[in-house]
């Protein structure tokens, strides 16, 4: 497999449309005007995984507040992002991305080492757009743990 595409700083954020939890379509393009976090994670329901979106909903108030929005993408189907939603009680959009096209596209799917093996995967990443649909923020390989805490010093919220 080749090197994974990376967006970086300056880029055009790549335009999508995948079903949320519900099964309601959600696009980049609804979230013009206004900046918002774009993070993409393995699976849902997992350790790192629940973590992680439990960081950002238990901080989306202190987001939000500054004009930031936040959506989640993983391979999963609605059916489990549904069930994602209701028990960690998560307050915004996941999407569902099973043919890994708009993971690839911001280059959150490929190579990655897990446990000192290559292997191909989801790419634990996050972008923040800002409101004309640019990347200010282009974060690869990012760790579940306190990784919104590290988001919040990086830009001052």
């Amino acid at each position: 497999m080749a090197a994974n595409h990376r967006l970086s700083v300056g880029d055009a954020a790549p335009a999508f449309t995948l079903p949320d939890a519900e099964g309601n379509s959600v696009s980049l393009s609804d979230f013009a005007g206004r900046k918002v976090i774009v993070y993409f994670y393995p699976a849902a329901s997992t350790p790192g995984c629940t973590k992680q979106a439990c960081d950002f909903r238990d901080n989306l108030g202190e987001l939000n507040g500054e004009g930031i929005d936040v959506v989640g993408i993983s391979p999963d189907k609605p059916a489990k992002l549904a069930k994602f939603v209701e028990n960690e009680e998560l307050t915004f959009p996941l999407l569902s991305d099973p043919d890994k096209q708009v993971l690839t596209a911001w280059g959150a799917f490929g190579e990655k080492t897990m446990y000192g093996k290559t292997v191909t995967g989801v790419i634990r990443s996050t972008f923040l757009v800002d409101e004309n649909g640019v990347i200010e923020a282009a974060m690869y390989n990012v760790r579940a743990t306190g990784h919104v805490a590290k988001l919040r010093r990086d830009l001052k919220i």
